[in-house]
């Protein structure tokens, strides 16, 4: 029961992920690879911030989405320079910033040891120490995140996203801020993939840079791939898909060199599928 409650921790904590990435991606066009860099910096915040200032939570999450939210104009800014593959290319190189800021900046992150010792969560005096009560926590943060998002692709910036994905130069030609409008959902994707960094933190009590990579950062965008974008209910079946398909492999007593190889291959035909289909229905 415990095993079953802290896959379904997992399988919150990344569709909150692949929803927030789904905004940026999905409805404004951007493709971006340093969401586990924003993941990261969330899980930094509240590591650092309990561990040395011993902040509770109702402070430390707002502090950690704010400061996505400022990383996020950054990266941004600088990002939006460029346009299409050369836009990913720009975000692969500040993930890999990030992680090398995580794996070297002893003095803050502790470098490849991480930080241990993150206290339980505490709100208003309740300890979370058993995985339901945690569990009902993040189911949610992510029912808040689902409501937060469907507003705003439903709002008219929301239809000025779709607009923007489908076709820059009509989008212009009606008077919508192209820039305006892509930095605008960047950040707000940035800030909203706080969230899951500060609850995995809390949840597993010990973070280092290696939660962090570029797989990461492809593993989220793949839920989201396959989940189908503007799909927010698919990336929780894809969640579920991509976090249950190794623990299934493993109950069929596979080995685990078998079942890692079986598990891309899967894994790499699901992502074939779907792009497929998605570029027959652009037809």
């Amino acid at each position: 029961m415990e095993y079953i409650l802290h896959l379904s921790i997992l399988i919150c904590i990344y569709t909150m992920l692949s929803q927030s990435l789904n905004l940026a991606a999905g409805y404004g066009g951007l493709m971006s690879l340093a969401h586990a860099g924003f993941y990261g910096v969330g899980a930094y915040t509240t590591a650092i911030l309990t561990t040395q200032f011993q902040l509770p939570f109702l402070f430390i999450l707002p502090i950690a989405i704010l400061i996505n939210g400022l990383l996020s104009i950054i990266v941004a800014s600088i990002s939006l320079r460029t346009i299409d593959d050369y836009f990913i290319i720009c975000t692969l190189g500040i993930q890999v910033i990030a992680f090398s800021l995580m794996n070297n900046w002893m003095e803050v992150t502790n470098g490849p040891l991480g930080i241990a010792n993150i206290p339980m969560l505490n709100i208003g005096g309740y300890i979370f120490e058993d995985k339901f009560p945690f569990l009902l926590l993040t189911l949610s943060f992510t029912f808040i995140i689902h409501i937060l998002i469907s507003y705003i692709v439903n709002t008219s910036f929301g239809y000025t996203l779709r607009s923007l994905s489908e076709d820059e130069l009509y989008t212009a030609s009606i008077g919508k801020n192209i820039y305006l409008s892509k930095l605008t959902v960047f950040t707000l994707s940035g800030m909203i993939a706080a969230i899951p960094g500060v609850l995995y933190a809390y949840y597993i009590s010990y973070i280092d840079p290696s939660s962090f990579t570029i797989n990461e950062s492809i593993f989220i965008l793949s839920i989201a791939i396959i989940g189908g974008f503007r799909n927010l209910k698919g990336s929780f079946l894809a969640s579920c898909f991509l976090i249950l398909l190794p623990e299934l492999l493993s109950f069929a007593g596979l080995p685990n060199s078998i079942s890692a190889n079986i598990k891309q291959i899967i894994y790499g035909t699901a992502l074939v599928l779907i792009m497929i289909k998605s570029l027959k229905s652009q037809k």
